[in-house]
Formats: structure tokens, C-alpha cells, sequence
């Protein structure tokens, strides 16, 4: 099963939980898409596909500028993952395939 869809996703971090919607557009080994939520919309950059597993990196500009990076697993249609965001930590994301 392809990894590509939108997830419903939840990120834990130390402003609470953040929700959005993670859409992933698979080309071959890469992938492009969009993390949308209350705080706006970054897009996917430098997105990697090997097998199941996803990295990619994302440029945060609310409530500060700062470049995430994010790796995830798809298990079916379960997202499990995380998003480094430099010198604050990494936090867990998880999510669930939409449709």
C-alpha cells in the first residue's frame, strides 16, 4: 500500500496538542505535500520515501521561524512518527489515514 493520502494527525508538544492534516504526494523515492493546522500551513520539503518510512523537513514561521524536521512510519493506515524542532526537542506525531 502507498503512503501517499491525508492523515489526521496529532503532534505533542509543549504548546499542547496540534492537529492538522498531513497530505503526502508520492513521485518515485520523494514526496511533496503540506502539514496544515490552527497554526497555517507549511509544506513538505526534501521529502524521502524508503519503503514505509517517511523524513522530510518543513519551515515553521509561527510563533517563530525555525526549519522542523519530521520521519514517520505508515503501518496501513497509521502514521507514527516524530518532529525535531531544534534546540526545543523532538515530539511525538501520530496520525490516522482520512477516506
Amino acid at each position: 500500500m502507498s503512503v501517499a493520502g491525508t492523515y489526521e494527525c496529532v503532534t505533542k508538544t509543549p504548546m499542547g496538542d496540534q492537529k492538522s492534516d498531513v497530505t503526502i504526494v508520492v513521485d518515485g523515492d520523494t514526496f511533496t505535500g503540506s502539514n496544515v493546522g490552527a497554526m497555517g500551513s507549511m509544506d513538505l520539503e526534501n521529502g524521502k520515501v524508503d519503503g514505509n518510512k517517511l523524513t522530510w523537513s518543513m519551515k515553521m514561521t509561527v510563533p517563530m521561524p525555525m526549519t522542523l524536521e519530521g520521519e514517520a512510519t505508515v503501518d496501513g493506515d497509521v502514521l507514527t512518527g516524530s518532529v525535531k524542532a531544534g534546540a526545543f526537542g523532538t515530539f511525538p506525531m501520530n496520525g490516522t489515514r482520512k477516506g
